[in-house]
């Protein structure tokens, strides 16, 4: 079979620990022997990172903006241990919150459901993709630790000279204090990040918020996310028969869990980090979760939501097997792919990911699985756990066949 063309390079960033051995192997097993391969490659491993002074992560997003599509491996955000380990110059932002804040994009994550894993919550019949902001918020906060009592202020100088101040709190004694701030630019950019991605997968799309609470800060994202529905996106919803709604977070808990699933639920920089985690756990597992990031020129991202698996790692570097679930790792190709051959016009690309998709999900079927969700599994349906290399070689030959 003559390997599948591609005519624009995919954007490859490379990662750390675990999740790069897995990056390999997916590569080998399932994509070299079936496609001409064209990527832009960056090394984002911590080492590399350092060694370019993170100049590499802000290379690979401007890549991004420029071919449209990429697909990046889990990265190492340091820490002080990290920081000890890998004998760094100093302790390198989160990759993929610069990743962000350059494309300027909104984070989609949506669990890999199979019919042998039931939701924890019983009534869920449908995947829940959960719309992350990625900007600003408690991330890009400034504290004050202080141990004696005070006048707490928050001022703003304007760019003419206007000044507001107001008085946060009379302090009696030590406490801490937190600033935190959005940009009406980016709060509009991930409402057109959201409403594009509903019509593009067919979903309805609810937003929720504290703005009874936070009466200008959460109310801001209520008015900017209606006032770019009404003007850009309501005729089209509505020929499309989709439903845009928004709710207090606290009243969107207890209608999610009341739900079928089936939806887009938008939510603010850090409640998206936390309703994610629970979604995916809910669903089964972090290792079964899909993540993109949209930006609203059409950019897209494609990774695991989560992190380099480094106990695994540590195993490895013994010689000795792992059975780590590579499954968000091969969708984070596979979205890639399909993508790519979507804007480039080249079905046969764009059918390939897919069936890399379909490939996964029937060896999962089959029963044969890692050993992290073996014990998800709620049915008689019998299951052998394997190493992550052997279940990526099951894989290949399921699309081997799917394939001829």
């Amino acid at each position: 079979m003559d390997k599948i063309k591609m005519t624009t390079p995919l954007v490859e960033m490379d990662g750390d620990e675990m999740t790069r051995i897995l990056w390999k192997m997916i590569k080998d097993e399932l994509i070299l022997p079936f496609v001409d391969l064209k990527t832009d490659y960056y090394d984002l491993g911590l080492v590399h990172r350092d060694e370019t002074n993170d100049q590499v992560t802000i290379d690979a997003a401007n890549a991004n903006k420029k071919y449209g599509v990429a697909v990046k491996c889990a990265t190492i955000t340091p820490n002080v241990q990290r920081m000890s380990e890998y004998t760094l110059k100093e302790m390198w932002k989160s990759p993929n919150a610069t990743i962000r804040s350059i494309m300027d994009g909104t984070v989609f994550r949506k669990p890999i459901v199979i019919d042998s894993i039931k939701p924890v919550v019983k009534n869920w019949k449908k995947a829940i993709t959960i719309a992350r902001h990625a900007y600003g918020d408690v991330y890009k906060a400034a504290e004050i630790r202080t141990t004696e009592p005070g006048i707490a202020k928050m001022t703003f100088t304007g760019k003419s000279g206007k000044k507001e101040e107001i008085v946060i709190q009379d302090m009696k004694c030590g406490g801490i204090l937190q600033g935190m701030h959005n940009l009406d630019s980016s709060i509009n950019s991930f409402a057109h990040s959201c409403f594009k991605y509903a019509l593009d997968t067919n979903q309805d799309l609810w937003f929720s918020t504290k703005d009874t609470i936070s009466k200008k800060y959460d109310n801001a994202f209520k008015q900017i996310f209606e006032e770019v529905y009404e003007e850009h996106y309501k005729t089209k919803f509505e020929k499309a028969g989709l439903e845009y709604f928004y709710t207090l977070i606290d009243d969107a808990v207890a209608r999610v869990i009341r739900s079928e699933g089936g939806f887009i639920w938008a939510c603010k920089n850090y409640d998206g980090d936390v309703m994610s985690d629970m979604v995916s756990t809910a669903f089964g597992s972090l290792a079964m979760m899909t993540s993109v990031l949209v930006s609203p020129d059409g950019n897209y991202e494609y990774e695991a939501a989560h992190g380099t698996v480094t106990r695994h790692y540590y195993k490895y570097l013994k010689g000795e097997e792992t059975s780590t679930n590579p499954m968000a790792t091969i969708f984070a190709w596979s979205g890639a792919l399909t993508k790519r051959g979507e804007m480039d016009n080249l079905p046969q690309l764009e059918n390939f990911g897919k069936m890399i998709e379909k490939a996964s999900i029937q060896t999962l079927d089959d029963g044969i699985m890692t050993k992290d969700i073996v014990g998800l599994v709620d049915s008689d349906k019998k299951t052998v756990s394997v190493t992550s290399i052997e279940f990526i070689k099951a894989i290949r030959k399921r699309l081997t066949k799917l394939l001829a």
